[in-house]
This record gives C-alpha cells, sequence and structure tokens, in this order.
C-alpha cells in the first residue's frame, strides 16, 4: 500500500513541475559581476574550409557565421576574460527577395519571432552553444526584438507573421495586432511607441504590444525560449515599447533584462530601471557624456562625465548593474578604462579589442576572422582589465560599493571604487607638462600598484598621488600592493580567476600584463572615436 502511494507521488511530480514558475536563471545581482562580449553571429567566425576573403561588409549579405562557429571558437572570448556573451537575435528573419539594404544576415529583421533563424543552425546547435557556453562558467545572454517586424511595404501581408491581422466576420472589421503605419515624431514619447521604425524602403511595422493578445503571446514564448535553450539574460528595445508590458514579459523570462534606451538624458532614461520596467538598460547617458569628454577632436568636457556620475546616483535605481559600453568599435583606452572600472557591466562589442574602424551601418559589423584573431595592445588591455575585475568581483565587495569623484579637471578625473582608484585623461598627445595631484584616502607611504604597467608608486602627505602627464595620457589604475596578491597581476602568484584555454602558466608576469605594461608605461596615446590608436614613444 506504501509503495503504491509513493509510485502515485512520482507520477503526479512531473505535472505538478509544468505548473510551477520558472527558475530565475540569472537576476541582475548576478549579472553585476559579469563583463559581456558582444556578437554578431555572422560576423564572429567562419566555418573551417571557408573562404576568409569573400566578406564584403558593403555588401550587405551573409559571410557564413554560425551558432557552431561561435561554439568552435570561444576559447578566444573565455582568453580575454569575458565571463558573459551577447549574440544577435535568434529568431526568424524576413525570407524573400533582397532589400535596398541588403539582406537580414545581422538577425534584427524579425518575421516570425516564435521560430529560429535557420541561416545560423538548428534547434540543437543552438542548445549546444548554451551548454559549451554554461561549461565554461559564462553565461548566455540573447537578443530579442518585441517592438517590430520587417516588411517592403506600409501594407504588408501579415499571413507570414507571428502576429497576424484577423477579420471578425460577426462584427464585420479586421482586427490588427499592428499600430497602424505612421512616421516617428522623435520626442514624442507616443509618437515613439506607436509609429513604425523604418523608412518608406524598409519599414518596421510597429507591434501593438498593449494588445492582451500580443502580451500572452510573448509571455508564454519568451519563457518557452529562455527555458529550452538555458538563456542567462536578455537584451531588448526598450522605449519603443510601452513601458508596462516589460514587467510581465521579464517575469515570464525569469532572467535579468537589459533594455536599449537610445537617450542622452538621465532624467528620460532613468524610468526604464526598475521594478515597474526593466532590471537595467544600456547607459546611453553616460555613453554620451564619455563621447563628449573623450573624443579628440571634440568639446573635451570632462565635467559631462562627472555630472553624470552625479545624476546616475540620483535617477537611477541601481547604477551598479547599468550596461556601459562604447557604441560600435569606438576604442577608446581612457573611456574603455572607464567603463570597466567605474559602476556597471562592462559590455565590449566584437572588434573593438581589435581596434577595428566600425563607422555607420553596415560597417559597424566588420568580420572578426580578418584580425586572425591576433592579441593585440587592445586584446592585452582588455584581458588585463577583466582579469583584474573578475579578480575583485570574486573576492571582495567591489562591485556592490558604488564610486565617487574624488579629483576632476578640464583633462582628466579620478574616481574611487571601495579602494580602488581609477585615473583617465582626455590629454592624449603630443604629452603635456601637466599633472593632476589626486587626494585618496591611502595612508601617507602607502606603496601602491599601477596595474596596467605595473609601476609602484608611493603615496605623499595627504593620502596624495600626483598623475605625470609628462609622457602621455595613459590611463591608471591604483591599488595598494598588498591587495593584488592572489589576482594572478603584477608578478603576484595565486588564484587567477579562470586560467586561459591552453595558455602557459609559466613565468611571473602574466603576458596580457605585460604587453600593456609595453604599451602603456612609455607610450603618449592619441585617443580617436575611429578606434583607432596611434603611439608616440
Amino acid at each position: 500500500m506504501l509503495n503504491s502511494f509513493f509510485l502515485s507521488v512520482l507520477t503526479f511530480i512531473p505535472l505538478l513541475l509544468q505548473f510551477l514558475p520558472a527558475v530565475r536563471a540569472a537576476n541582475a545581482s548576478e549579472w553585476r559581476s559579469r563583463s559581456i562580449y558582444q556578437i554578431i553571429v555572422d560576423r564572429y567566425a567562419l566555418p573551417d574550409g571557408a573562404d576568409p576573403t569573400a566578406c564584403n561588409t558593403a555588401d550587405q549579405t551573409w559571410c557564413g557565421g554560425t551558432w557552431n562557429t561561435i561554439s568552435a571558437n570561444l576559447d578566444y572570448i573565455q582568453n580575454a576574460g569575458f565571463t558573459a556573451i551577447w549574440i544577435s537575435p535568434v529568431s526568424q528573419n524576413y525570407q524573400g527577395e533582397r532589400t535596398p539594404y541588403g539582406d537580414p544576415y545581422h538577425g534584427y529583421w524579425i518575421a516570425d519571432a516564435s521560430q529560429l533563424n535557420e541561416k545560423f543552425g538548428t534547434s540543437d546547435d543552438l542548445k549546444a552553444l548554451s551548454d559549451e557556453i554554461h561549461s565554461r562558467g559564462m553565461y548566455l545572454m540573447v537578443d530579442v526584438v518585441v517592438n517590430d517586424v520587417m516588411a517592403l511595404s506600409t501594407t504588408p501581408d501579415y499571413s507570414t507573421y507571428l502576429f497576424k491581422e484577423e477579420y471578425i466576420r460577426l462584427m464585420l472589421y479586421r482586427q490588427s495586432q499592428y499600430h497602424p503605419y505612421c512616421a516617428i515624431d522623435w520626442g514624442n514619447t507616443t509618437s515613439e511607441q506607436t509609429c513604425w521604425l523604418g523608412d518608406s524602403k524598409v519599414p518596421l511595422p510597429d507591434v501593438k504590444t498593449e494588445d492582451p493578445t500580443v502580451v500572452s503571446t510573448y509571455n508564454k514564448w519568451i519563457q518557452q525560449l529562455v527555458q529550452e535553450y538555458d538563456i542567462d539574460g536578455l537584451r531588448i528595445d526598450g522605449q519603443h515599447v510601452d513601458i508596462e508590458f516589460w514587467p510581465g514579459f521579464c517575469a515570464s523570462a525569469g532572467v535579468f533584462c537589459i533594455g536599449e534606451v537610445d537617450d542622452a538624458d538621465a532624467s528620460q532614461a532613468a524610468p526604464y530601471q526598475g521594478k515597474n520596467s526593466l532590471d537595467s538598460i544600456l547607459h546611453y547617458p553616460m555613453y554620451n557624456a564619455l563621447t563628449s569628454a573623450f573624443t579628440i577632436p571634440g568639446p573635451q568636457n570632462m565635467s559631462a562625465v562627472t555630472d553624470m556620475i552625479n545624476q546616475s546616483k540620483a535617477l537611477f535605481s541601481d547604477p551598479t548593474v547599468l550596461g556601459n559600453f562604447l557604441e560600435n568599435q569606438d576604442s577608446m583606452y581612457n573611456a574603455m578604462v572607464f567603463n570597466f572600472m567605474s559602476d556597471g557591466i562592462p559590455i565590449v562589442y566584437y572588434g573593438q579589442e581589435q581596434g577595428f574602424h566600425g563607422g555607420s551601418d553596415p560597417y559597424n559589423r566588420e568580420p572578426l576572422w580578418t584580425s586572425n584573431y591576433t592579441k593585440s595592445t587592445a586584446y592585452e588591455m582588455v584581458t588585463t582589465l577583466n582579469q583584474f575585475r573578475n579578480f575583485l568581483v570574486n573576492t571582495s565587495d567591489w562591485a556592490t560599493q558604488q564610486m565617487e569623484v574624488l579629483a576632476s579637471t578640464n583633462g582628466a578625473i579620478a574616481i574611487n571604487k571601495a579602494n580602488v582608484l581609477t585615473v583617465v585623461t582626455n590629454v592624449g598627445s603630443p604629452p603635456q607638462n601637466v599633472s593632476i595631484p589626486v587626494y585618496t584616502k591611502f595612508d601617507a607611504a602607502a606603496i601602491l600598484t599601477e596595474v596596467l604597467s605595473c609601476t609602484q608608486y608611493s603615496v605623499g602627505s595627504e593620502g596624495a598621488i600626483n598623475v605625470d602627464y609628462s609622457k602621455g595620457g595613459h590611463p591608471a589604475i591604483f591599488v595598494q600592493q598588498t591587495a593584488l596578491n592572489g589576482s594572478g597581476l603584477c608578478g603576484n602568484p595565486g588564484r587567477a580567476p579562470p586560467p586561459q584555454v591552453g595558455a602557459s602558466t609559466s613565468g611571473a608576469l602574466p603576458a596580457a600584463n605585460a604587453g600593456v605594461a609595453r604599451a602603456m608605461g612609455m607610450a603618449a596615446v592619441t585617443i580617436l572615436l575611429s578606434g583607432v590608436l596611434a603611439f608616440g614613444f
């Protein structure tokens, strides 16, 4: 009798599990410790035997990257110290004649969100990629598009899309799950959320995300997608969808949601983070401040960064999980160091670590394999930044501590975050006969190590450090010498966060750190928005 009871219970358990809420795979606090490498699937890696010279970015067509080719080339990302990967959308895209803007190789021209994009592989391929990422202790973020679909006219046939116009026979009218066509009146929130993106050549019909059927369909779809492919986080277009849509969508997903809200005004962007919207957003207000501060030639307005730090603390519910990025491939050393060492989650767009020039669409989607995955100076710097940041988040509460500004001038800013001092500058080159005094919280005569060059400094009276730019405007990260024990940096032995795949562990100084020391220790750095870095000795 007892055995029969237990058998009945065991039989019933699977049925119960179907009705339990989704387990949250990774929340905001877990993503806070991560650094993200962003990939356009078609442009990351080629299958064996493919012609590496055949991809012309200007052609705006597929070049051959797939989920399988990412799986086979993850060492490059892991060896740079990244702990998460963000891939372009996995949903089915437009299938048809070539458009005036080429083919949907990028993955953002959605047709049926509930179906996979066969150009990039099968369901098993995507599962294998997810498994391989997780086997390395990394997280998987997937880009999703719910705001719109893609068409070639403003009166498309919706029969091939996930959402279709329905003819209500008894009422004798058509019920559409799309907003009627209208051009966006930028600056008008209602228009931005209900009118169509794109243009007259390739319009993007706007999905009616306030419609109950749309809401329930999307919520069911995203829950299934996350569970089937073991996804840890979602990147979504935030501002073109009514904000009330997001809490239910993200709750159904059960994972971290970061949205794109392309607004330089922090007061306009901040409402998209919080319990009534999204877990986080890409920090466009800070991106614009960094561009204003570090672009050469440009306004070099360093006070914009100081102001944005203060605004972020005041307006955002949690600045420590905002997404820090340099759009496209703007490989700016000082700004890059700021993004890794300030509040937030650092995000590197593929190619930035190779100094790709980027530019406007389609030239911001270059094939990565033309770099031969070289361990360039920029790659080595990113590796050192990741190694140091991973060490901090794994051994302290550094990630949860909010930064504070210790000093700011027209040419530099010094921030402190949990006793890690970072100084970044827009001085550039040629070298300038200036120095910036920074009064720190360190005791006089304390020995500090500058992490990028492995140079030691002695703290002066009142905790002062003089940062000298007579040899060029390089960034600097200072920490007490003893705090590097176990980091694997600057000759310190011990537990380095995860060792590079296939890399040698011999030698006192890791290769990436040594390379950065060579490049930064005596170099004058010119920082250009194009992503080109020039060094003068």
